[in-house]
């Protein structure tokens, strides 16, 4: 199996928006996001890198298995990452049973096949923003499911949530759903680092510099409530997804150019 001497030279990505790279760029320039950052790592020390992304935005678990499983299994990876869950436990109805059973199924898949494969837990929703709170406990117990899975697989598990930087405003988007930028870089250094990538460390953890902030207020929350949290319960309402009528951005394992000047998309050459 490959690893931090013999460099990964098939990688492909399962999941939903954090994966696809919502809030890293926009549909307009293109998104980066945590897996085109991780590819650009592994191209580094493995120019012969390709790199398939099949995850799409607004898909729970069950989804991400039904569409991207087969797909992933025929690029036949030496690495893939599979991050989905969230989606579910936002959902009015969750079921943790049904959910991790999902993970594990691709988890059990695409390590049978050889592939190494990564994952991550997911911080508490309520140190992001308070109206949250309700969803902790589903937060925990899908976690506790992934660890317990991830050892059952020989899964790389990424613990996010024990590091205090996973809740600095700025590792987060404006809908405080989504990794921002500096976010999608720290995640995809945590994958980098739980996999012994070479040139990868434990910076990840680092706080961010000091910088002027306030508290959020209630306006503030209220505000928030309003311009994201209504929206997505409205979609929700209607039986609608922000990846309604979206398909994969990468399907095809494709060559990687190591990014430049830190740019927003990943490089892929013809």
């Amino acid at each position: 199996m490959p690893g931090a001497e013999q460099p990964y030279l098939r990688y492909v990505a399962l999941g939903d928006s954090q994966t696809e790279g919502v809030g890293d760029g926009d549909d307009t320039v293109g998104l980066r996001g945590l897996a085109d950052r991780l590819a650009e790592h592994l191209v580094r020390h493995a120019p012969g890198l390709r790199y398939a992304n099949l995850a799409v935005r607004g898909r729970l678990a069950g989804q991400v298995r039904a569409e991207q499983l087969a797909p992933a299994l025929a690029l036949r990876p030496d690495l893939a990452t599979v991050i989905a869950g969230v989606n579910d436990v936002l959902r009015p109805r969750f079921d943790v049973d049904g959910v991790a059973g999902h993970l594990e199924a691709m988890f059990e898949a695409l390590t049978a096949q050889g592939a190494r494969v990564a994952t991550l837990t997911f911080p508490d929703l309520a140190r992001i923003t308070p109206l949250a709170r309700p969803l902790s406990p589903r937060v925990a117990a899908l976690n506790d499911r992934i660890r317990r899975a991830g050892r059952r697989h020989g899964v790389v598990v990424v613990e996010t949530g024990h590091h205090p930087v996973v809740t600095d405003p700025r590792l987060w988007s404006a809908d405080r759903l989504h990794a921002s930028p500096i976010g999608h870089q720290r995640i995809a250094a945590a994958l980098a680092r739980a996999l012994d990538l070479p040139g990868s460390d434990d910076s990840w953890t680092h706080p961010l510099p000091p910088a002027q902030a306030s508290a959020p207020t209630l306006v503030d929350e209220l505000a928030w409530a309003a311009g994201f949290l209504g929206p997505w319960l409205g979609r929700r309402l209607r039986g609608r997804s922000s990846g309604d009528a979206r398909t994969a951005k990468r399907p095809d394992l494709l060559p990687v150019a190591p990014a430049a000047g830190g740019g927003r998309t990943t490089g892929v050459t013809a």
